[in-house]
């Protein structure tokens, strides 16, 4: 019974050392690198372990790399995995770009992986180009009517100028530009909708894929679309505007005449006090006149009826006034 246990400790332990062995040394991962022509020991290996590398992460695309003829080593490949990149992903793009002849060196493969770009996928746009639809963009022509065009850029990726060059936004923004100019400059609509490839052309030798990560290779007019009469609109606004100016400075005047009314009935209230003030003193002075003999009491009653005479005819005049009035009305 104890040699049975013993036994069995004995194989615990030994599996104990093959695990521990193992975890350091992947024996089958160094069989398959020697199979495939990849010289590796197993020192490295186990360096790879201590420094916290991933030792398949390495060997593996270093073994689809010697296949491929590509010359790179190992420490090209840690020291690129160390710094936080995809090695796989720099292996499968350098193998893809040596079999599309398309000249992309190790460093520049890394360098575009390390500034955040997906490199396979820069070489596979380069092979095969993408098309970039644009929205619509809007437009005016120098008649005033909205032109809308939407147009479709095909691009093919820059290898040597994606590191710090710019995306498929700036693409879109400089071909919406370059509409807004082309048909901005148009003296109609109707030249536009008749030559549409005059957009093309014009945006094409402005050169917008300058600075960026992408070749312009032609720009297709999809959609060209007639929108609003925006010169109108902006007629009819401007005179909208002058109308409600125009009541403003009538109302001002209208208040202004109104102030004025005003001030001359005010005026006149103030005159006609004076005058009754004014006539108020004459039967004062008539008073110290026949009190100081300069007025006899016969030149008095003669005045009063110069005034009863006076009242007299003015009222028959308003009378015969009456009458006339009545009879255009018969």
């Amino acid at each position: 019974m104890d040699a049975n246990i013993q036994v069995l400790v004995i194989i615990a332990l030994v599996v104990i050392a093959l695990s521990v062995f193992l975890s350091f040394f992947p024996f089958m991962l160094w069989i398959s690198a020697l199979a495939s022509g990849v010289r590796i020991s197993i020192i490295t290996l186990v360096a790879m372990r201590l420094r916290r590398v991933v030792p398949s992460r390495i060997v593996n695309p270093m073994i689809k790399a010697t296949k491929a003829g590509l010359g790179l080593t190992i420490n090209q490949l840690e020291s690129h995995f160390l710094a936080g990149g995809n090695v796989d992903r720099v292996v499968n793009s350098l193998i893809a770009a040596q079999r599309a002849n398309i000249p992309l060196v190790f460093e520049r493969a890394a360098a575009i992986d390390l500034a955040g770009r997906d490199v396979l996928h820069a070489v596979q746009m380069s092979v095969n180009p993408r098309v970039i639809e644009t929205p619509f963009v809007s437009a005016v022509a120098k008649n005033g009517i909205e032109v809308k065009v939407k147009a479709r850029v095909t691009v093919r990726a820059n290898i040597d100028r994606l590191v710090g060059g710019a995306g498929e936004e700036t693409i879109i923004a400089r071909v919406g530009e370059g509409i807004v100019s082309t048909n901005g400059a148009a003296n109609s609509h109707k030249d536009v909708l008749e030559h549409p490839d005059l957009i093309s052309k014009t945006v094409l030798n402005k050169g917008l894929d300058a600075g960026t990560a992408f070749e312009i290779l032609s720009i297709d007019i999809s959609e060209v679309d007639v929108g609003k009469n925006i010169g109108a609109y902006l007629q009819t606004e401007q005179a909208e505007a002058d109308k409600r100016i125009a009541q403003a400075k009538a109302e001002e005047r209208r208040a202004m005449a109104v102030a004025q009314e005003q001030e001359m009935k005010a005026r006149v209230v103030e005159m006609r006090a004076k005058v009754v003030e004014a006539e108020s003193e004459v039967p004062l002075a008539m008073a110290d006149a026949l009190k100081g003999g300069k007025l006899g009491v016969m030149d008095y009653m003669n005045l009063k009826n110069i005034e009863a005479d006076t009242q007299m005819r003015g009222s028959i005049g308003k009378q015969g006034d009456l009458r006339g009035d009545g009879e255009d009305k018969k």
